[in-house]
């Protein structure tokens, strides 16, 4: 996706009304590993927290941690990948499952199997199969400012045009730059996308600590991430630990500007949790 859309560039100064807005109501985003549930204790109450999924843990782990969080009283928010779903009974057995422990969101994904295990082969299949066996309250779906290493952009806007007839929102893969999220946002516009957008921003993300989350999801679905996020993976692997603040103020300047269309952020937190959040609330009361 190009950076084409931005009306000038936004003020670099930070505007405090703005990215309060932007903070106040944040998505976390969890890795279904060991221990997990336990850092899950970290999280604000009541928090809206996804699962995601890999090739090498499956469904099945995905949704026990999305069972796991319902009952400390999050709202969960599963990852379901099409490509590693066999059929249409196993996924009503899981949106069953979902639905006992009150889940009503699920996020919707072709996944990283390089082949399907059975009869999804992408995500929009999937949507179709869930809108027939009876949807949840909520479904998203992903999108790609920086595009993705396998699929041609003007593919991905036919996708995403399709796909946001069975969704109510999209949240962005992991994204460094805040001007290119945002000539996203402006380009889903011009092409016809209104669902709303959720801006995926990386957490305080600590180098060691993500290589060892790698290994513990696999090599090959660390590989497959690093492809698929094109700016993300040098920033990531730079040494030391990551923060936000340059970000998230960039983005905060140009929704302050009405060039970026964003409904609340995303947090990518790796399973550093409790860095991550104290990151956040001391952002969103300097904001305050």
């Amino acid at each position: 996706m190009d950076r084409a859309g931005i009306p000038g560039a936004a003020d670099d100064h930070t505007d405090p009304t703005a990215l309060a807005a932007l903070l106040a109501h944040p998505r976390w985003e969890v890795v279904p590993t060991a221990g997990v549930l336990e850092a899950a204790v970290g999280l604000p109450a009541g928090a809206t927290v996804t699962v995601t999924a890999s090739p090498g843990r499956g469904v099945e782990a995905t949704v026990a941690v999305a069972e796991g969080l319902a009952a400390r009283g999050f709202a969960a928010v599963p990852h379901l990948a099409a490509r590693s779903l066999h059929d249409r009974a196993e996924l009503a057995g899981y949106l069953e499952r979902l639905a006992g422990v009150g889940v009503d969101d699920v996020f919707v994904v072709g996944g990283d199997a390089r082949e399907p295990a059975g009869e999804f082969a992408d995500g929009l299949a999937l949507l179709r199969a869930i809108e027939e066996l009876g949807r949840p309250a909520r479904v998203g779906v992903p999108s790609y400012p920086d595009g993705h290493h396998r699929i041609s952009d003007d593919v991905l806007w036919a996708d995403l045009r399709a796909k946001q007839a069975h969704a109510d929102y999209t949240v962005t893969q992991l994204c460094f730059d805040a001007d290119r999220l945002c000539a996203f946002v402006g380009e889903a516009r011009r092409r016809g996308v209104d669902l709303p957008v959720v801006a995926g921003i990386p957490g305080v993300v600590d180098t060691a600590r993500l290589l060892r989350i790698g290994i513990r999801i696999g090599v090959t679905d660390a590989a497959r991430f690093a492809r698929s996020h094109r700016s993300t993976a040098a920033a990531l692997l730079r040494p030391g630990r990551h923060r936000p603040d340059e970000l998230v103020a960039r983005l905060a300047a140009h929704v302050a500007a009405g060039d970026c269309d964003l409904e609340r952020v995303h947090v990518y937190t790796f399973n550093q949790i409790e860095p991550t959040v104290r990151w956040l609330s001391q952002a969103g009361r300097a904001a305050a």
